[in-house]
């Protein structure tokens, strides 16, 4: 059998054991049908594709991305853990050189998790990718720059919550318009923190885009966008539910468009997200991600009901996407011109008001963030966290948090700072619980 001209390195797996409910699209079949096209097409006999275990995370790993209230074991399972866990396998085996690229296929999906967690969202908990990076960057050297390009079909907002004032990470999300979509974000106007104003790209895409929109976008404007970050690794948060046939959302790419797209992006390491059409999309835009990956022929990856009549893209969408890439482009190209006291003030803190609903648990959260304007790092911050079950609910009962977070590369006086406030918060008697989180130090703390 004819080899890959690129190793691959395949985790692979489908938590058979964890399902929000037993008919719930994000289910255990997501994968058992990739599962069975991937050995029937006989992909895993290709010298070059090799399967490898998925690792399990640790608190450790998961406390240096996330704030879990009041701790991981109470919002996480195994299989969390797990899926958590196979994306750091998938780190560590391009890293020290194990493969060249690696495809970390496994759930439960997490790129709606947010740096707070008081339950889950968006079928997600906590966060793989951020968990993966903050891995990267304790292992392998905190100078790194990643970007990471989340082409799901719905807006990659937790990422963005993670990364959003973080100067060593682009993030660049695909996804369709969030007035049509969950989670109701992802505008161009979302563009990041004082630290890092413009590395947080938005591309909302009109329904109905297809093959040509996505790779459009890709070739006119994510890869220029690279081009001039210059990472030295490249992400791909790889949600599969801008297929035509998936029940939750209204876009129209194909298995072929998918494998177009790995083999423009040329990612590193690919974790898969969404993708709901458990029959009709998941097996054969796998295999062909996979094909692509490993730079091989995937002309033969094609869905059984595939017509070009429900895949063409309507020229008004094309339009419209080509203004729309324009209008980023140029948003991207004089980020650096941006007077960034009128956004965010003169200091000495910056602040925003959240309100983040969690869907799946039926939770409604209020954060208060400030975030101290710093000439000398990206500034330290502090979060105050109230949750209660039910939607839009009153918070005057709420769980209140508040939640330290040192950044990498801190300064001392932002350090002195950080320590005097998570000492001064914990003698104020409204917080339920007081986190200290410095991924410099590699320290996690509760009171």
């Amino acid at each position: 059998m004819k080899a890959s001209s690129t190793k691959v390195g395949l985790i692979f797996f489908p938590a058979f054991d964890w399902a929000i409910t037993p008919d719930h699209p994000e289910r255990e079949e997501r994968l058992l049908y990739t599962r069975d096209q991937i050995v029937e097409e006989g992909l895993l006999d290709v010298p070059g594709i090799e399967e490898f275990r998925p690792g399990i995370a640790t608190d450790l790993e998961i406390n240096r991305v996330h704030i879990c209230v009041p701790s991981v074991d109470s919002v996480i399972t195994e299989s969390h853990r797990i899926a958590a866990g196979g994306t750091i396998t998938a780190a560590d085996l391009v890293l020290t050189g194990r493969v060249d690229r690696s495809f970390a296929l496994l759930r439960p999906p997490g790129h709606h998790a947010n740096r707070i967690v008081h339950g889950s969202r968006g079928f997600c908990t906590i966060n793989n990718e951020a968990i993966m990076v903050e891995h990267i960057r304790r292992t392998y050297g905190s100078h790194l720059r990643i970007a990471i390009v989340d082409t799901d079909a719905h807006h990659g907002d937790g990422t963005q919550d993670i990364f959003y004032n973080d100067p060593g990470i682009l993030h660049i999300s695909l996804h369709q318009d969030g007035r049509t979509l969950y989670p109701g974000t992802g505008f161009i106007n979302e563009r990041g923190g004082p630290a890092a104003y413009g590395q947080t790209v938005n591309v909302p895409l009109p329904p109905g885009t297809g093959d040509e929109g996505v790779l459009y976008v890709i070739k006119n404007l994510v890869l220029p966008i690279l081009e001039d970050f210059e990472p030295d690794l490249v992400i791909n948060a790889a949600g599969q539910d801008n297929h035509y046939t998936d029940p939750l959302t209204n876009m129209r790419v194909t298995a072929q468009g998918y494998a177009r797209l790995t083999e423009l992006l040329s990612p590193d390491i690919v974790v898969l997200e969404g993708g709901y059409s458990i029959e009709g999309a998941l097996p054969y835009v796998n295999a062909g991600l996979l094909l692509a990956l490993a730079g091989m022929d995937y002309s033969a990856a094609r869905e059984p009901d595939w017509l070009e009549e429900k895949v063409k893209q309507p020229l008004h969408i094309s339009e419209t996407i080509e203004k729309l890439v324009a209008q980023v482009w140029e948003l991207w190209r004089t980020r650096k011109d941006v007077n960034l006291e009128k956004i965010f003030g003169r200091g000495p803190f910056f602040q925003r008001h959240r309100r983040v609903y969690y869907d799946t648990d039926n939770i409604t959260e209020e954060q208060v963030e400030k975030i101290k304007l710093c000439s000398a790092c990206s500034g330290w911050r502090v979060i105050q966290s109230g949750a209660v079950r039910g939607y839009g609910g009153s918070l005057g009962r709420a769980t209140v948090i508040a939640a330290v977070l040192l950044p990498w590369h801190v300064c001392p006086d932002c350090r002195r700072e950080a320590e005097a406030e998570f000492q001064g918060a914990q003698k104020i008697g409204r917080f339920r619980y007081v986190y200290l989180q410095d991924v410099e130090r590699d320290i996690y703390k509760c009171v």
